[in-house]
């Protein structure tokens, strides 16, 4: 069975009331950097921080009462697991859900905090899979998958519904894709209303599952990414054939086009953003001729970033643009030598973030220390002022990559 046009509308009028109806946003900072006129439907502001609550409850909203005493099951990266738990706790039905190990832990207290019983099993969704399915058939337990459903489908396609309404001249529309669901949705919604704009799928290039079943090739995934959310392994014929039909292409993003476009977003659009949320606008910053001069509709899908994970993305993009530099440099030990580094750097207008000083290291000569200095400088020719001015003085200074 095919979702339709119809049910997604259904799947709107069911949610009214229910959840948020999110912002489309132009943000003049990105367009003005891309060259194109973005706009950010911020699904970070649901409930969950994430688009998920939509189908989440749609799905839900179709449980017999039988079903709702019986409770529910699901596996998820944490923000279908989310989302399941919110409506959970809202309709009174028990959740159980199944979580990969490296799920963030900003997303599995939050699970916990709602009152679902939470198991951590497995490295991606395609292992937690196993786990849910047995639940669900031991405890006669409704499964509520992540994707490959119509109903949860159609809930995500609303997305659209809502961009479009509030753009009506959008040209393209990027969405992140893990199982397809959203894609699904969106594409269906999209194409069935203005066949003319273009739809745009963007995944991990560590789990390109899609994009091999759609150019009918294998998919090698597997690792670590920043993208959870869209680690799929195992998309489904449902997904597939609607992805097929509708989806015009699939972009392959980095890790550092991820990171990157989580950056962008906090520092240009002052928003927050998961690696699977930020995959649409990755796909734009790392293909800007591509998308040049185009009227884009970019899904935010989520903002449920560990602040811990966030720091080192912040801090590793600083390091890329030499906005944070290590120095190692060498000094006689003797009073004062480290005072004057200090004061050379302070005059360049560097600012010292980190000293370590060594002084006993036995490939040192006896009369001599090094320094390893993290410093806030201004941009590569800023850093590159630093150095000099240090080498000059007579403080060999080597950049640390």
């Amino acid at each position: 069975m095919s979702v339709t046009l119809e049910q997604i509308q259904n799947a709107a009028s069911i949610l009214k009331g229910k959840i948020a109806r999110t912002p489309l946003l132009h943000s003049s900072a990105l367009s003005q950097t891309l060259n194109a006129n973005i706009h950010i439907k911020h699904e970070n502001l649901q409930p969950t921080h994430s688009f998920k609550v939509r189908g989440a409850r749609v799905k839900m909203e179709t449980l017999s009462p039988q079903q709702r005493y019986n409770g529910v099951v699901t596996m998820s990266a944490g923000n279908h697991a989310q989302a399941v738990a919110f409506h959970g706790r809202e309709m009174g039905v028990t959740v159980n859900l199944v979580m990969p190990e490296s799920t963030p832990s900003v997303k599995l207290l939050s699970c916990q905090e709602m009152g679902a019983e939470v198991t951590l099993s497995g490295e991606t969704i395609a292992d937690a899979q196993i786990i849910a399915e047995n639940i669900a058939h031991k405890q006669n337990k409704t499964l509520v998958h992540p994707y490959d459903d119509d109903s949860i489908i159609a809930g995500q396609g609303t997305v659209a519904l809502e961009m479009l309404e509030d753009c009506p001249d959008l040209d393209t529309i990027i969405v992140p894709i893990g199982g397809g669901g959203l894609i699904g949705g969106v594409a269906t919604a999209v194409k069935s209303l203005h066949p003319d704009i273009q739809i745009i799928g963007v995944e991990a290039e560590s789990f390109p599952s899609m994009h091999a079943a759609i150019n009918n090739t294998n998919a090698i995934c597997g690792g670590r990414t920043i993208g959870e959310g869209i680690a799929v392994k195992n998309v489904t014929t449902r997904t597939i054939e609607i992805t097929r039909k509708h989806v015009d292409d699939i972009i392959l993003v980095s890790e550092t086009n991820l990171e990157d476009a989580i950056v962008a977003f906090l520092d240009q659009h002052k928003s927050i953003a998961e690696g699977a949320g930020a995959a649409g606008l990755a796909a734009v910053l790392a293909h800007p001729q591509r998308f040049s001069g185009r009227n884009i509709g970019v899904i935010l899908c989520g903002g449920n970033i560990d602040p811990r994970v966030l720091n080192s993305v912040v801090s590793r993009k600083l390091a890329r643009l030499q906005r944070i530099i290590r120095l190692h440099v060498e000094i006689m030990d003797q009073p004062g030598a480290l005072a004057s580094v200090a004061t050379i750097i302070s005059q360049t207008r560097g600012n010292i973030l980190e000293v370590l000083h060594h002084r006993l290291l036995l490939d040192l000569p006896a009369k001599q220390a090094s320094l390893d200095l993290m410093i806030e400088t201004q941009g590569p020719r800023h850093a590159a002022t630093i150095i000099g001015s240090l080498n000059e003085a007579g403080f060999p200074t080597t950049h640390i990559d």
